[in-house]
């Protein structure tokens, strides 16, 4: 894969990732700030962007989204490894998803107090 050809990866991501935000602020504000870990003041700016707005952010050779996910304990349960006490998918993926919220919810409380 040349430089080229991941560049137009990442802006494809953009424009995909852009679109999605937007349609679930549209949808439902409070699921989208929590599905992708935005503030409200970023849910308000994605969801009043035009088309052209969208298509001129997307075209950044910088990715937008971000990994949400820094935490081993995390990526260890949605990967299942090193999974010792629990041997049921359905219950560490419900347990990183807690996890995750938790830092939504820590980072909310942050950013509302600042």
């Amino acid at each position: 894969m040349d430089n080229e050809q991941i560049l137009a990866e990442i802006r494809e991501a953009n424009l995909t990732y852009l679109m999605l935000a937007q349609n679930l602020i549209r949808k439902d504000r409070a699921e989208a700030l929590f599905r992708l870990g935005i503030t409200e003041e970023a849910a308000d700016l994605l969801g009043m962007l035009s088309t052209a707005q969208l298509l001129k952010i997307a075209s950044s050779n910088m990715l937008l989204c971000r990994f949400r996910v820094d935490d081993d304990l995390v990526w260890n349960l949605l990967t299942s490894h090193n999974v010792k006490k629990v041997d049921n998918t359905t219950t560490t993926q419900l347990h990183a998803s807690i996890l995750m919220a938790g830092k939504f919810a820590e980072s909310m409380a942050t950013t509302a107090t600042h």
